[in-house]
């Protein structure tokens, strides 16, 4: 053998042992950009998220803690607000109306979306024309909504002259008068927005759903309320337990509605106030109470907090 075969006999390995070294090199790099990438793609969302949520929460609780107004940053009172704010009876007032606002509808925007859903989930024309209808009142938004109710519920408006015209009534009913219609008509707004939109939602679920099960059902003699109940809920138990948690939240948040109605003053002597309206009242204009509406900010907080893990906890519970 002569030298230089001997020679590049020698380098061959050597070659070999860089070459594998710089494979692994780049499969490392490779690797190390693949897991940085995703970061990358949702830093902008997360900087906004720190920005603009993170920091004026983190500031609300520091709030929560002075007797701060709008004129003068104020000074620490410790748990003083937290005490006026539970002293309140208009807290009291707001929360009994905001519970009793998500109690009525939560079941409502989980059980009534879903049959409507049920009736247009067809390929034909007429039932595209329906659903494009139902979701009308979702894109109206509900400031828009609210006025047309407004004028529709006023003693002088639309249902009690229909009311009147058939012989049903003698006086108009004051649905934005009394305390409780003023909330049952709140709810009629959130229903007829919320529907279509749930509705949606409730849509996807069922195109989840294998016919096979429909086809099965039917074969052993199960009619459309056997297959509802055995098949359809059973396939969007998920999709309902999101809506219920959903519409839950909102509905204890609701604001517009209300406001729209009683014309931002929370009906007679603030009984239809929510919390969110008194958060509004408190924390704005040049009398604001910062340091109260940061205390009722905080606690309302809480509250949807407990509320969710509540929500959470059977959900997992229910896929254990």
């Amino acid at each position: 053998m002569s030298a230089i075969s001997r020679e590049a006999g020698a380098r061959t390995p050597a070659r070999g042992r860089r070459l594998r070294a710089n494979t692994v090199d780049t499969s490392h790099r490779i690797k190390a950009q693949s897991a940085i990438a995703p970061w990358l793609f949702v830093a902008p969302a997360v900087i906004l998220t720190l920005v603009f949520s993170l920091g004026p929460f983190i500031n609300t609780i520091r709030l929560s803690f002075t007797d701060a107004t709008m004129l003068k940053p104020g000074s620490f009172v410790g748990l003083a607000s937290y005490k006026a704010v539970l002293s309140d009876p208009t807290l009291r007032d707001a929360l009994i109306n905001s519970t009793v606002y998500a109690v009525c509808m939560a079941p409502c925007m989980v059980v009534l979306p879903l049959i409507l859903a049920v009736l247009v989930n067809k390929k034909t024309r007429i039932m595209s024309f329906f659903r494009v209808s139902f979701y009308i009142p979702a894109v109206a938004g509900s400031v828009i909504s609210g006025l047309i109710f407004t004028n529709l519920l006023s003693t002088r408006g639309l249902i009690n002259a229909i009311f009147q015209a058939l012989k049903w009534i003698t006086e108009p009913i004051p649905f934005l008068q009394d305390r409780w219609l003023l909330l049952f008509s709140a709810m009629l707004i959130t229903v007829w927005g919320g529907l279509g939109y749930y509705m949606v939602i409730y849509l996807a679920a069922l195109a989840n759903i294998d016919e096979s099960l429909y086809e099965a059902a039917s074969l052993d003699g199960a009619g459309p309320i056997r297959q509802f109940v055995s098949v359809t809920m059973p396939g969007c138990r998920m999709t309902m337990v999101l809506i219920l948690l959903l519409s839950s939240v909102a509905a204890f948040r609701v604001f517009n509605e209300v406001y729209i109605l009683t014309g931002g003053s929370g009906g007679i002597g603030g009984k239809d106030m929510t919390m969110t309206m008194l958060i509004m009242r408190e924390g704005t204009g040049l009398t604001a109470r910062t340091g109260y509406a940061s205390a009722l900010s905080i606690i309302m907080f809480f509250i949807l907090g407990i509320l969710t893990a509540v929500e959470f906890y059977f959900q997992n519970k229910g896929d254990d």
